[in-house]
Formats: structure tokens, sequence, C-alpha cells
């Protein structure tokens, strides 16, 4: 009986265990998204410009959303300076059903602007664009 009881008890905090690390973790409110934004947002100031003092660039970002309206009317809602590119690719890689989009870090609240992007569930990456 100890032997089944020993058992039996290894397989229910093996089962808790497993059961607890598939468990999705919840990020913080001021975390969410943060890790589909590829490039290093340390190096932009707070006017989201980048470089030496004398010579000050903004950076672009670029990342693929749905080829749709309201994917866009979305997009265009949360950051004015989004081009849209439905007929290229970029180096986000978009697909034919897809559009491109590139928007600009000169502007306010870049770092907001950023993370209600990220955290738009058909938007997976958001990468620098360097015009390639």
């Amino acid at each position: 009986m100890f032997e089944r009881d020993t058992v039996v008890s290894a397989a229910l905090c093996l089962s808790l265990f497993l059961f607890a690390s598939c468990a999705r973790t919840v990020q913080p409110v001021g975390r969410a998204g943060w890790d589909k934004i590829e490039f290093d947002l340390g190096q932009l100031d707070d006017d989201g410009l980048c470089g030496p003092a004398e010579g000050k660039v903004s950076l672009a970002y670029e990342f693929a959303i749905p080829n749709t309206g309201a994917a866009r009317a979305q997009v265009a809602a949360i950051d004015p300076t989004v081009q849209f590119m439905p007929s290229s690719a970029g180096r986000i890689g978009a697909r034919k059903d897809q559009c491109l989009c590139i928007g600009e870090t000169h502007q306010a609240d870049y770092r907001k602007t950023l993370q209600a992007l990220a955290t738009l569930p058909f938007i997976d990456r958001i990468i620098q664009c360097h015009f390639e």
C-alpha cells in the first residue's frame, strides 16, 4: 500500500508541476508588447531622435499588418506617421495578404505609440527600417 501511495503522490506532484509550467505568465501592463520591438529604444532621446547633438535623426521602423481597411484604420489611429505600402515586403517580409507599414520615432510620445502598436494582436514584430 505504501508504494501505491508514493506513486500516486509522485504522479500528482508531477501533474501539478507540469500544469503550473504550462500556465501563461501575465505581463505587467506597462511591459505588454515590448518584446515585439526588436530595436534598441535606449539610443533615442525624449524627442525620438538619435545620434550626435549636431546631427540627430529620427529612426524609422517597420512592421506588417493584414492588408485590410480595418487594420489600416486601427494603425493610423495610433500612429499618424505610418505610411502604408501594400505592394512591398520590406525587411520584415510582409506577405501578399499583408501591408508593409513604416513609421518614424520623431513624434510626440513615440514610446506610447510603439507600445500601442506592439499590443495589436496582428502585429508580430517591429524592426528598424534601413531603407535598403
